[in-house]
């Protein structure tokens, strides 16, 4: 039975991928903080499918911890088929306002872990010449992000990553694949945590959720879940800095709560 992991599996996307690759026929190992939660997907998901779920309770802002993770996995389920780096959070203000501390664990668990996790499953995947990783960047990514300055970055550091370790994959003749999910704003416990009111329609987790697994499998590089994000990349790439600085940081200021 092929298995996947997913870290931040206890709501939202992550929730509805770790649903999705068990329709697909795999066993999951799902991760977040939220232990209820996780139980909860166990049997939502046993209940429906003939897969197993393992529950495996982890803050991803702890460095170590991922690292004993990643070990505690191989020692008892070997190479892994399937990464999905989807824990993350935002926070949104002015960057001398915003808290120190909120920003390192930001910092932590954005880029420290998907870092730590990626680079570790994938030296295993590498020898065995099979798997694939998704890391869920956002439209975010492409574009300067005042007033989400912190965040905006981290994803960016996901998207890069992501594109310089699929090219290297590439120069190695490697059958492993890494994809990057960039969804736009997706109506999840995103927005509570960072204290923000998205001004556009957000997306369906469960839809964003079945579209990254069907593009991952289909080896899509950037996975953009909707036209209209994908339309915003094009937008950002060809606009000056300045005009797309300005632009967000108006989109941001109306979010403020």
């Amino acid at each position: 039975m092929p298995i996947a992991l997913v870290t931040g599996a206890s709501s939202g996307i992550g929730r509805d991928i770790s649903i999705e690759l068990s329709k697909r026929g795999f066993d999951v190992i799902v991760v977040a903080r939220n232990v209820e939660a996780l139980n909860q997907l166990k049997k939502e998901i046993e209940e429906k499918k003939n897969v197993n779920v393992y529950v495996r309770p982890q803050d991803l802002n702890d460095r170590d911890g991922c690292i004993k993770l990643h070990d505690e996995i191989k020692e008892k389920y070997g190479t892994i088929d399937v990464l999905v780096n989807n824990a993350g959070f935002g926070t949104c203000g002015q960057f001398v306002k915003t808290e120190l501390e909120k920003e390192l664990k930001m910092i932590d668990t954005n880029i420290c872990a998907v870092h730590i996790l990626t680079k570790l499953f994938l030296i295993d995947m590498v020898k065995e010449n099979k798997g694939h990783i998704m890391n869920v960047a956002s439209i975010a990514g492409f574009m300067p992000g005042p007033l989400m300055a912190t965040y905006y970055s981290s994803k960016t550091y996901v998207v890069r990553l992501t594109q310089s370790i699929r090219y290297e994959l590439k120069k190695m003749n490697s059958n492993v694949k890494i994809s990057a999910l960039c969804p736009g704003p997706v109506k999840t416990n995103f927005s509570k945590v960072a204290n923000v009111k998205f001004s556009l329609k957000e997306a369906d987790s469960k839809q964003v959720a079945r579209y990254g697994v069907n593009k991952m499998f289909k080896n899509r590089t950037l996975i953009f879940p909707s036209f209209t994000i994908w339309l915003a990349r094009v937008g950002v790439k060809i606009a000056p800095d300045g005009l797309v600085s300005s632009f967000c940081y108006r989109a941001q200021k109306r979010k403020i709560g």
